[in-house]
């Protein structure tokens, strides 16, 4: 059994979600309808290959809504954590970038000028997840980044 920290990216309409073993290794993710959530979160609880240590959820926009919506598919209010997004989304996409060079004439064109063709949310949540690894000093530094408990 994997222990796991779940990461959300919250969105009002679609959210990040991310599986990231406390060594580092990204297990799975996906970026789910914000309507879908609990159902996509509850399916990882009850999935044998995971021991889930913490959720960590983005600070930002739609965060009271996301943390409903966690709790009511079964994760403990003492497992949920806020993790500071400041600049999340940069990071992300260079994460999407760096897993999905562009092809083709978009080779071209610098990244830092493009915006990814697909959403990159779950890049995101994986960002979310090295943040609260690093602060709880459970896993790999990628990030100085403080998460707090909710």
């Amino acid at each position: 059994m994997t222990e796991v920290v779940v990461a959300v990216d919250p969105g009002r309409d679609k959210c990040g979600v991310a599986v990231v073993s406390v060594s580092g290794q990204v297990e799975e993710k996906a970026v789910v309808e914000a309507g879908r959530l609990a159902a996509f979160v509850s399916r990882i609880l009850a999935d044998r290959r995971y021991r889930i240590a913490a959720v960590a959820v983005g600070d930002r926009t739609a965060t009271a809504a996301v943390v409903e919506r966690l709790k009511a598919a079964g994760v403990p209010a003492e497992h949920i954590y806020l993790v500071d997004e400041h600049r999340s989304s940069e990071v992300g996409r260079r994460r999407y970038w760096r897993d999905n060079p562009p092809r083709g004439w978009r080779r071209l064109i610098p990244v830092g000028l493009q915006v990814p063709p697909e959403p990159y949310d779950d890049y995101v949540a994986v960002e979310l997840a090295f943040r609260y690894l690093a602060s709880s000093g459970a896993g790999p530094e990628e990030d100085e980044k403080n998460a707090r408990r909710k």
